[in-house]
C-alpha cells in the first residue's frame, strides 16, 4: 500500500470500550498504533475495570498523544455507554470501533479509506479471522456479505463491529442503546436511513474468541435476535419467523468455522 501511505484522508476516531481486559488490552492498542495510516485518535473508555486496565491505558496515553483516556462513573454492564462516550468526545471525520480484546491488521484503516474514496462509500466493513484467546491463528476466516442494506441485516447481520469504518456524518445523532445486540441495533438505525454498507472483501481484523463472550451462547443470541426484530423493528410475526430461521442457519455455519 506504499502508493497511498502519505495521503491524508482525515482524522479517524477509534472507539475502544474496556472492561477487565488488561491481559490482552496492550495488543489491541498496539494494533492501532501499528496502523500504516497514522492520522487517528484512539478513545479508550474504561468501564470501571477491576483489574489493572487503567494502568495499561495510562501507559499508552503517556507514550502517544493520539491515545485518549475516558472512564464511566459506574460499571455500565455493556459496551453501549462507553461507545457513546467515545462518539460524544470524538473529533474525527470517520468513526471505527475496536473492542479491547480484538486486533486490527496493520493496513486496516489505510485499505478501508482508499476503498471508501474510490467508490464514494460512507460505511464499510470487512471479513475477519477468528483467533484463540491466546492469540493463536489457524486461518479460520469468516467471510461476510459483499454489501448490507437495512433489509439484508433484518434477515441476518453480516457487519462485524471490529471491522467497521464509517463517516461520522451518517452517524449524526444515532447512539448505541442499552439493549440486546446493541451494535446490531446501531447498524439498523443507520441503514434504515437509506445507507448501504459495503465489504472490502479483505481480512482486516482478528476476532479473539473467549468462553466468556456473549456470543458463546447461541440460543441466547437467537432469543436476542428475535427481540430486536420483533420488539424494536416491529417485523410482522410470520416474516420475523422466516428471518429468524435464516439467522439461525447462517449463525451455525459461521460459528462452525
Amino acid at each position: 500500500m506504499s502508493q497511498i501511505i502519505m495521503k491524508n484522508y482525515g482524522l479517524v476516531s477509534i472507539i475502544m470500550p474496556c472492561y477487565n481486559n488488561a491481559s490482552v488490552l496492550a495488543q489491541a492498542i498496539e494494533s492501532v498504533i501499528n496502523q500504516s495510516y497514522t492520522n487517528w485518535e484512539l478513545l479508550v473508555i474504561n468501564d470501571c475495570s477491576k483489574d489493572n486496565s487503567c494502568e495499561v491505558i495510562q501507559y499508552y496515553v503517556a507514550q502517544d498523544n493520539r491515545v485518549r483516556y475516558f472512564e464511566t462513573d459506574t460499571p455500565s454492564g455493556s459496551p453501549s455507554l462507553p461507545r457513546n462516550i467515545g462518539i460524544a468526545n470524538s473529533t474525527g471525520s470517520y468513526i471505527a470501533f475496536l473492542d479491547s480484546d480484538d486486533m486490527w491488521l496493520p493496513d486496516k484503516l489505510e485499505e478501508q479509506l482508499l476503498f471508501m474514496e474510490r467508490h464514494g462509500y460512507a460505511f464499510v466493513y470487512s471479513n475477519y479471522e477468528k483467533i484463540t484467546w491466546n492469540g493463536e491463528r489457524h486461518n479460520r476466516i469468516v467471510k461476510v456479505k459483499p454489501s448490507s442494506s437495512y433489509g439484508d441485516i433484518l434477515r441476518s447481520c453480516s457487519i462485524p463491529c471490529l471491522t467497521v469504518l464509517l463517516k461520522k456524518e451518517i452517524v449524526a445523532s444515532t447512539r448505541f442503546r442499552k439493549t440486546p445486540k446493541e451494535d446490531y441495533v446501531f447498524w439498523l438505525e443507520i441503514l434504515k436511513k437509506g445507507t448501504i454498507a459495503f465489504n472490502t472483501n479483505k481480512v482486516q481484523a482478528l476476532y479473539r474468541e473467549s468462553l466468556k463472550s456473549r456470543s458463546g451462547n447461541k440460543f441466547k443470541m437467537i432469543k436476542e435476535q428475535w427481540y430486536v426484530i420483533r420488539n424494536i423493528e416491529r417485523v410482522p410475526l410470520i416474516q420475523a419467523g422466516l428471518f429468524i430461521g435464516v439467522y439461525a442457519i447462517k449463525g451455525l455455519a459461521k460459528y462452525l468455522r
